[in-house]
């Protein structure tokens, strides 16, 4: 428990809000429980946050410029599972059950308690440290078998050379078999800060496709026109 406890005080911790009262707040009540904080205004700089920091805990406004709450939760939500606190209002309560929907672990109404607040946190932190060591590095699914420490790739029984950018994609797709994955998502966990061409996505996965998929046809990795792509690991649609 001890150790749990002192491995919470170093976390850190990611605040989303475009209000600076609430920022203010924010950082007060969590600064003297000794987490490490990062503020972000909005959600296109939260994500960013979350791939070239790699926060322990994101605590979100739902109403933000640019990219809102609920769009945040859905980008972080396709590429980690940081556990993610969502900051409400009192009259928004189709937001906040949106923003659960869309991957929140847990609301705050606000105007909050600092008690409140700094108990939601020290429990998603707990049940995060629980899960942490549980979290796979080996991933077999359908013709594929991903072995993510040994940087190793078996398709159909044959060893699979990738370059690192293709192996990371492909390792993003691997852990989300069947969903749909954004671009934005997808160019996000893979290159972070150069996540605004989307030439590097579409060459890579081209590439990708010729060493894994048997025919022109992809059946592995399938376009969702104007969307992204989704990752099928038996090349059919049990996924």
């Amino acid at each position: 428990m001890k150790q749990n406890l002192e491995g919470q005080q170093h976390a850190k911790i990611l605040i989303v809000d475009d209000e600076a009262q609430i920022t203010r707040v924010l950082r007060t009540a969590l600064s003297t429980q000794g987490y490490s904080l990062r503020i972000a205004a909005n959600g296109v700089e939260g994500m960013e946050a979350v791939h070239t920091w790699k926060p322990d805990l994101v605590v979100t406004d739902v109403s933000m410029p640019e990219m809102n709450g609920i769009e945040l939760c859905r980008e972080i939500r396709a590429v980690s599972k940081v556990p993610i606190i969502v900051l409400s209002v009192r009259n928004q309560e189709a937001m906040k059950i949106e923003a659960l929907d869309a991957g929140a672990d847990d609301y705050v109404t606000k105007p909050f308690s600092i008690q409140e607040l700094q108990a939601r946190v020290r429990a998603q932190l707990r049940r995060s440290s629980a899960t942490e060591s549980d979290a796979p590095q080996v991933i077999s699914a359908g013709d594929f078998y991903i072995d993510i420490p040994q940087h190793r790739v078996v398709v159909r029984g044959q060893d699979t050379h990738l370059t690192p950018k293709q192996f990371d994609l492909l390792v993003c797709l691997a852990q989300h078999p069947g969903q749909v994955l954004t671009h934005r998502a997808l160019l996000h966990a893979v290159w972070g800060t150069n996540a605004d061409q989307p030439e590097y996505l579409r060459v890579n996965i081209g590439q990708l496709r010729k060493k894994i998929e048997l025919t022109e046809e992809p059946a592995y990795i399938v376009t969702e026109p104007w969307i992204g792509y989704r990752f099928r690991p038996t090349g059919d649609d049990e996924f």
